[in-house]
């Protein structure tokens, strides 16, 4: 079987998968119960200044049927006493040696007060400091959170402030509520941090209540924008982090990179790990189904591990980001189609509609005598009400007219019923990159451009 142990910054854990900072570390007990599940980490709840929580803290996204595709909180961090706390991570670490035990900070910006909060996380004997740069709601009106990691410079200073103290690894969470991730990524690696970690909640309001008129969740009536995560939220996770992946200054630097956004199985799992991270972070799954999910995320990780034949972490960790570029080098000439398996086709018709309402217009609907038909026959006899056919045709795609969008395989409810097939294009292989370079008028005359697609044989119908 694939070894899933990590040496992530010097932090030894047995598997890759550590509970991030939030209420599910929120106390010596329920660390201990997620270690006694199998979890490999913790990163203890935010530790720092003095707060208070309110009640409704936690909004949802709810869609289609699926319960919390995404959860938005306006909870602030931890609101037990710093040395209640404290005391809980020295027993917890002391209680499982074996365990990746974190602790993230977030406390006022000046040297003496990050100073004193380093000095008594290390000793508690916790492997390693989380520095909360990405609270995005309550902590960054006082000046902390993101307030620190949407600002380089400051990012670096507290950074440079810690690195002169600790003694223990140091991670940097970036907020993703930036435009880029990477300024705050290379100041944190200029001022000597051992590790990165991303993302952080993302700014949102989750919902109104039509009935009510209150922002969701209503707190007494108001209501605010708060941190966003979930499964809705990991493209833009795996976007931020394979920015920085792909990033020189981050990848010259080697510093390992801990994932977060929207992990809920092992799949998502290994996307994290394919697109550079080295450790995962979990959250918002573990608040819909508890801490047994561990054993599905190692076992599932373990197996595509086996049967990709990678033995370690390490090899599978950034083996996708070779492919990660950009618009203007991908290449204009490569063609790909929509075909439909007619033995798989359940004749919904969502690929039809999808593409003659709002893509290409090349699905055709198909009667048994090979017919083109409309989807519904226009009855003036009825004031204008549509009659359904009385038979049902099949959608099926005019290739020669495809653009390949992949709008209809996305909609289509039936699993391998559409796939998209690369076709010769004819064409000599050119980037936008090659093309603006090569024939520069066709990037600010439309009468080049139109010349230019006549001359390849590009008809855009």
């Amino acid at each position: 079987m694939a070894d899933l142990t990590i040496n992530f910054a010097g932090i030894k854990s047995p598997n890759p998968f550590w509970l991030a900072s939030a209420p599910p570390t929120n106390s010596g007990a329920q660390v201990h119960r997620a270690f006694e599940y199998g979890w490999g980490g913790a990163v203890w709840k935010t530790i720092g200044a003095p707060v208070l929580n309110v009640s409704n803290r936690y909004g949802a996204w709810h869609y289609g049927g699926q319960k919390m595709l995404a959860i938005n909180n306006v909870e602030l961090i931890s609101d037990r006493p710093l040395e209640v706390n404290l005391q809980e991570i020295r027993d917890v670490k002391r209680n499982w040696p074996d365990r990746a035990v974190i602790v993230s900070a977030m406390v006022e910006s000046t040297p003496e007060a990050w100073r004193e909060i380093i000095l008594q996380i290390e000793d508690t004997g916790a492997d390693g400091i989380e520095l909360n740069y990405g609270c995005p709601h309550g902590m960054s009106e006082r000046g902390m959170g993101a307030a620190v990691g949407q600002v380089p410079e400051y990012c670096e200073q507290i950074t440079r402030w810690v690195m002169e103290v600790a003694r223990i690894p140091v991670i940097v969470k970036l907020t993703p509520n930036v435009a880029s991730v990477v300024p705050p990524a290379r100041a944190a690696i200029a001022a000597g941090a051992n590790a990165l970690s991303l993302i952080n909640t993302i700014n949102s309001i989750v919902a109104v209540d039509l009935d009510t008129l209150e922002i969701t969740p209503s707190i007494g009536g108001k209501g605010g924008h708060g941190g966003y995560a979930g499964p809705a939220v990991k493209p833009i996770a795996l976007n931020m982090l394979s920015s920085l992946g792909v990033d020189e200054v981050v990848r010259k630097s080697g510093l390992p990179i801990s994932g977060m956004g929207g992990i809920s199985t092992w799949k998502d799992a290994a996307e994290f790990l394919l697109l550079g991270a080295s450790n995962l972070q979990v959250c918002t799954a573990v608040m819909h189904y508890g801490f047994r999910i561990i054993e599905d995320l190692c076992d599932g990780l373990n197996g595509w591990m086996d049967a990709r034949g990678f033995q370690t972490i390490d090899e599978v960790v950034g083996k996708s980001l070779h492919r990660i570029s950009d618009f203007k080098d991908f290449d204009l000439s490569f063609r790909a189609v929509a075909r439909i398996n007619p033995d798989k086709c359940i004749q919904c018709n969502l690929c039809y509609v999808a593409c003659n309402d709002t893509a290409h217009q090349c699905i055709d609907l198909v009667d048994a005598g090979g017919k083109v038909v409309l989807p519904y026959r226009y009855d003036m006899r009825s004031n204008g009400r549509h009659e359904a056919v009385s038979t049902r045709p099949e959608p099926v795609v005019r290739e020669e007219d495809c653009v390949g969008c992949r709008l209809c395989y996305n909609v289509c409810p039936v699993e391998d019923c559409i796939e998209m097939v690369e076709v010769p294009s004819g064409r000599t292989p050119v980037t936008w990159d090659q093309l603006s370079k090569s024939k520069a008028e066709v990037t600010t005359d439309w009468e080049a451009m139109k010349r230019y697609r006549d001359e390849v044989g590009i008809d855009i119908h």
